[in-house]
């Protein structure tokens, strides 16, 4: 999966999709199905983890009582 470390998270998710489209024909050898498939599972854990850096990254930046402007880390579990 070395190749796939110079995909960004977008071209990582059209990959994906790819496969899956590819997984749910009835064109493909076994052996051909578990290369996709263990590929897919490479980008879906590649994807995950772009996601949650991303997360780790986000800052709200909301406004003080005295007006100032505060950073605050994003929760995602609080919505």
């Amino acid at each position: 999966m070395k190749e796939q470390l110079n995909l960004n998270f977008e071209e990582a998710i059209k990959r994906l999709e790819e496969i899956v489209k590819k997984l749910e024909s009835d064109n493909l050898s076994l052996d051909e199905s578990l290369k996709l498939f263990k590929e897919g599972i490479e980008l879906s854990d590649y994807c995950n983890r772009k996601l949650d850096e991303a997360e780790r990254q986000i800052n709200i930046v909301l406004k003080g009582s005295n007006g100032e402007l505060i950073e605050t880390e994003f929760n995602f579990e609080e919505e």
